[in-house]
């Protein structure tokens, strides 16, 4: 029965805890409004992406254009040598 006492009073004090920080978070944000918070970045982000989009050559390897993964493409075998 003690255990059960301890959980529910940890449990409790958890609950508390986020109830504070949302508090807090909640007051910190009422000043600002939410149109200016993001509206124009999101807007210029999507254009970015759009332009990319635009101008980069359609690869069937997104991962190797990232850098993530190796390329199964020889690019040096590709390219005539000069010497």
């Amino acid at each position: 029965m003690q255990r059960v006492k301890v959980g529910m009073i940890g449990l409790a004090a958890v609950i508390l805890l986020i109830a504070i920080a949302s508090t807090i978070l909640g007051s910190l944000n009422r000043g600002d409004p939410p149109a200016a918070t993001g509206a124009t970045a999101q807007a210029n982000s999507a254009a970015d992406i759009a332009a990319t989009n635009a101008t980069a050559p359609a690869t069937s390897e997104p991962l190797a254009e990232l850098g993530v993964a190796p390329a199964t493409v020889n690019t040096q075998a590709a390219e005539p040598s000069g010497q």
